[in-house]
């Protein structure tokens, strides 16, 4: 049984159709069997969306040649996830026209969905809505920089906030921007002290909760690199 709705599939062809220039990749990261490591655990927990990820990233490659799925699991593709530093899974990395990483850590439901698609058609296209005064301050980023977006897939401000995140790192190579399911990974969002979504994480030294504008999600962004 198909995850996708039959009409919306049918409006996600139309976008594909209308939008998508060129090839974007979807690596998805798995684990065989039922078992998720992380590195807060020495212990197995059961990954609970790990096919219903799957199934979500089947169906989008379907419905446009312009999509590749590729699929690595953690026991036999150890050297792609160390090279995409992917320790929790269900995850997804898009490739496409960006320059930094983009990472779905969990599965992209409820309105979360609609980011995915966002993003695929904004690598495809090699286009995104910053301004040029944006573009410029992190185009000239130097560092590394790991932005961390904690949502739930009920949240309607989280994909705000997630796309932003996104573009970021669609500017530069040396930033790696993640959505990250708050629901999926306790011991992450306990970590980082998630009570409400979205909330941003930014190297560990930035935190901030809400949907911000872009002018200043950019401005803290910087605050890293200042410091």
């Amino acid at each position: 049984m198909a995850i996708i709705q039959e009409k919306d599939r049918k409006i996600i062809k139309e976008r594909f159709d209308e939008s998508l220039k060129d090839e974007v990749k979807i690596l998805f990261f798995k684990k065989s069997g039922v078992g998720v490591w992380t590195p807060d655990s020495n212990e197995d927990t059961e990954c609970k969306y790990c096919k219903e990820a799957e199934e979500i990233y089947t169906e989008i490659a379907s419905i446009s040649n312009l999509i590749k799925l590729e699929i690595y699991e953690l026991d036999k593709d150890k050297e792609i996830f160390d090279k995409y530093e992917i320790n929790r899974i269900p995850a997804a990395v898009l490739i496409g026209k960006n320059k930094g990483i983009v990472r779905y850590i969990g599965i992209p439901a409820g309105y979360e969905f609609t980011s995915f698609i966002e993003d695929i058609i904004d690598l495809s296209r090699g286009e995104i809505d910053f301004k040029d005064e944006n573009v410029k301050k992190i185009e000239n980023i130097k560092e590394k920089i790991h932005i961390q977006v904690f949502v739930t897939p009920t949240c309607p401000y989280c994909p705000r906030s997630v796309r932003t995140a996104h573009k970021i790192a669609f500017l530069n190579e040396n930033i790696t921007a993640d959505m990250v399911e708050a629901t999926e990974f306790p011991t992450l969002s306990d970590k980082y002290n998630v009570y409400a979504v979205p909330k941003t994480v930014i190297n560990d030294k930035i935190e901030f909760e809400g949907a911000i504008p872009e002018d200043q999600y950019v401005d803290e962004v910087l605050k890293v690199v200042s410091n």
